[in-house]
């Protein structure tokens, strides 16, 4: 299945296809402290293998999440997007921030806004979660500044049981 578009832009980014090349800045990350939600700061292999199924799911589904990018800049800044692994019980819009120095700037709140968007209006989702730890303050205040609530009767993946479903709003139409 083809996407109907590989990249967003936004008025300070470009999300675009995660590539090979984003490998260090993805691995750079899975490594600090920021990462430890994703439990797997220490296992290279694990961290290899996530960063490949960000890329197979392009290949598979011909969506996923994008490699965040300033505009007129291709340093990868992090990954936001439609996430859709087969045993995950719902869409997800997942998002994860490499740079700590992005922090405050509504970066992630841009990019973030522009998935849910695009996952709605082009995609054709008709619903969509982040799946977001309970200790991960940062994520949850992103996705409550999304609109996003947290929604305790939804499915969670088994590989993440300690986890909190955050249900999104479908997008308003001129807001």
């Amino acid at each position: 299945m083809t996407g109907p578009q590989t990249n967003l832009q936004t008025a300070r980014l470009i999300l675009r296809q995660p590539a090979a090349g984003d490998w260090p800045a993805f691995r750079d990350f899975m490594h600090s402290d920021r990462a430890a939600f994703f439990h797997q700061q220490g296992n290279i292999g694990s961290i290899w293998r996530s960063f490949a199924a960000e890329l197979g799911h392009w290949d598979i589904f011909g969506y996923g999440m994008w490699v965040v990018n300033r505009s007129g800049d291709d340093t990868a800044i992090g990954l936001v997007g439609p996430w859709t692994p087969p045993d995950w019980p719902e869409s997800e819009i997942g998002w994860m921030i490499f740079d700590p120095a992005t922090e405050g700037t509504g970066i992630a709140s841009e990019a973030a806004r522009a998935s849910v968007t695009h996952a709605f209006e082009v995609l054709g989702w008709t619903t969509a979660v982040s799946y977001i730890h309970p200790d991960n303050t940062r994520s949850i205040g992103l996705a409550e500044k999304l609109g996003a609530v947290r929604d305790p009767h939804a499915p969670m993946p088994a590989s993440h049981p300690d986890s909190s479903a955050w249900r999104h709003p479908a997008p308003q139409p001129g807001i």
